[in-house]
């Protein structure tokens, strides 16, 4: 080319600035356009950089594409000269112009052909690009090209068919949860949010209308799990001893029959319908029960002959009922007919304005929190199949590869199950599932499947990335090439609820509405009053105990609690506490979890055979035959 051609070039260059190159090769998916770089310009670096969209002409339509690659066909670079650049774009859709009115379609009609011209997107066909056409709109942020353009979704359609959230540790996958229940729940009044929350960081999140559930305010009775989670819980995650599992399954069972619990309640109204009540049926029986039906087996023994498995398990049920940690599924309330009143409370039946449930998994013993996701996620389901979709619930799974691994020898096979089930059954009546997850590796791939939406933050994982990039369709498989290097708060947002694959940042929400951990509250918050701000180590004893506090004036050292009950009641015995010798104020309050100044009692230290809140003589009880509740 002449100095006289280059100089005319530029000239047309400068006369009409929206050109930005031409096409110089087309495969159907992918283009390249060659452009050319003039000394001192830099309006190509602007419009033309990776990640960017622009169009190219093709008669009265305009072909929408991706800038996902530069590259110099000479692998030079010459400072204050004529550079040649190629820019290879994936093909993203087509805006059809019809005048007055124009429409983006995500398919091609018509191809560039060799020498078409590209230039800088407009804003309208930007706009029309990224607008949602479902019903319930809900802005969540601002494209990344684009702060003016809003960056929509549709909130039907993202639970219509679920949704994921993935991203490394520290991109601000919580904040982005965050901001988008709360967008959901304003377009969506009608919808329950339950949230398995395994760090309590969502409490401080949507403070007045999320309804928080702490492990010493959970009351989750053991007669809701089903045979495979109540094992779960009396094996401490262990593997099952099938002998034992057998006769569980049958005492559970006959329980749960001989009980007659309240005569008004209407899981009792028919005796008839006694007899098809199996160990998964959902109502009422006492542990007592169960450990006098085992005391009655042993008691039938032929001679001297052995049944380890009958006093193997009912040592192992004595253990877990007496273990403070289980105190939420083996309370003295666990003997009434409490279905309707837990499943309101949890999934928040009304709502009285507060549609969001934050169940705080971290007090719970990690060896049954499998178990109890899998009692939620499963009621769940049944709440919304039995209510014929009446009532529309989503379940969100934070760290949602504990509950559903992708190696089927990990985790728990009734959660898998129950999670499962959503997934691929819950849409039919209106139970939705979200998963929060930083490694989609390690998570079920046949979950994260059946998520229509995903919002992919960073992922420095290539297998993280590989998952991902499996998920997108062919024509959008180039976008995953930004999930290494996008900035927190930022997401790439494909699937149903968006109309073409975006990359977008969520909008910032306040200070104050951060999710933070230790219960809502800051670090600087949770700290004791004393100088320094340095924490009470007793204090810190006693939690790891799993015991309330119960200093009394100058003993410098926690008590034990059977020092303590020593001192505030020394004619009562815990052994005996029901046996007539304390007197009636003190039994009363024992039976009811109390003490006798209506505090609650210390909870027992790990490995205790007995209790102070009036579960502590069941064990020896049971082996004196002696049947009572709990």
């Amino acid at each position: 080319m002449t100095i006289e051609q280059k100089t005319e070039e530029r000239r047309n260059r400068t006369f009409n600035s929206r050109i930005l190159g031409h096409v110089v090769s087309c495969n159907g998916a992918m283009a390249t356009i060659s452009a050319t770089e003039f000394s001192g310009e830099t309006s190509l670096a602007a419009e033309l950089s990776v990640g960017r969209l622009i169009s190219i002409k093709v008669g009265d339509n305009r072909i929408v594409a991706l800038v996902y690659a530069i590259h110099s066909p000479t692998r030079t670079w010459t400072e204050n000269a004529i550079n040649v650049m190629h820019f290879e774009v994936e093909l993203v859709g087509e805006i059809r112009d019809g005048g007055q009115q124009i429409s983006f379609s995500a398919g091609i009609s018509n191809y560039p052909t060799l020498g078409a011209i590209a230039h800088p997107i407009r804003l309208k066909d930007l706009n029309e690009v990224y607008a949602v056409n479902g019903t319930n709109p809900v802005t969540i942020g601002h494209l990344t090209q684009n702060a003016d353009i809003a960056a929509s979704i549709s909130a039907d359609a993202l639970l219509d068919r679920h949704f994921a959230i993935v991203g490394t540790t520290g991109v601000g996958k919580s904040t982005a949860v965050s901001l988008l229940i709360n967008r959901i729940v304003d377009a969506c009044p009608d919808l329950r949010v339950l949230i398995l929350d395994p760090h309590n960081e969502y409490a401080a999140a949507f403070k007045s209308r999320a309804h928080l559930i702490e492990a010493d305010s959970l009351d989750l009775p053991f007669w809701m799990f089903r045979l495979e989670e109540l094992s779960e819980v009396i094996f401490r995650g262990q593997p099952t001893i099938p002998d034992e599992v057998d006769l569980l399954r049958d005492l559970v069972a006959e329980a749960k029959r001989n009980f007659k619990g309240d005569t008004s309640s209407p899981s009792f109204s028919k005796q008839a319908e006694k007899s098809s009540i199996t160990s998964d049926t959902p109502v009422p029986y006492r542990m007592a029960d169960l450990l006098a039906l085992i005391d009655e087996r042993i008691g039938h023994l032929d001679g001297r002959q052995e049944k380890p498995h009958l006093r193997a398990l009912k040592v192992r049920i004595a253990s877990a009922i007496n273990d403070p940690r289980f105190h939420f599924m083996f309370s003295s309330k666990t003997i009434n007919d409490t279905f309707a009143t837990v499943i309101s409370d949890i999934f928040r039946i009304p709502g009285k304005g507060k549609p969001i449930t934050s169940f705080q998994l971290s007090g719970i013993p990690s060896e049954v929190v499998n178990s109890v996701a899998s009692v939620l996620c499963r009621i769940a389901f049944e709440i919304a199949l039995w209510s014929d979709g009446a009532i529309r619930i989503l379940v969100l799974c934070e760290e949602a590869h504990r509950y559903v691994p992708s190696d089927p020898k990990q985790g728990f096979l009734p959660t898998r199950q129950a999670v499962a089930r959503i997934a691929k059954e819950g849409r039919k009546y209106g139970v939705s599932l979200g998963i929060v997850t930083q490694r989609p590796g390690e998570l079920d791939p046949t979950i994260l499947s059946q998520c229509s939406t995903v919002f992919a933050m960073r992922l420095a994982n290539e297998h993280d990335q590989d998952i991902i990039r499996s998920a997108l369709s062919n024509s959008s498989s180039s976008t995953v090439s930004f999930l290494s290097s996008i900035g927190n708060g930022e997401a790439i947002a494909f699937g149903e609820a968006v109309a073409v694959p975006m990359r977008m940042c969520f909008d910032r929400i306040s200070e104050a509405d951060l999710p933070k951990t230790a219960s809502g509250h800051s670090i600087d918050a949770s700290r004791s009053n004393k100088p320094g701000g340095s924490p009470d180590i007793r204090q810190i004893i006693q939690n790891m105990r799993h015991m309330r506090e119960v200093f009394t004036p100058g003993v410098k050292a926690p008590l034990e609690p059977e020092d303590y009950l020593s001192q505030q009641e020394p004619q009562a015995n815990p052994l005996h506490h029901h046996a007539g010798q304390a007197n009636s104020v003190t039994a009363y309050a024992s039976s009811a979890g109390l003490a006798a100044d209506g505090a609650r009692p210390p909870k027992a230290s790990l490995g205790s055979v007995h209790s102070p809140d009036g579960r502590g003589s069941l064990f020896k009880d049971s082996l004196m035959n002696k049947k009572k509740p709990l």
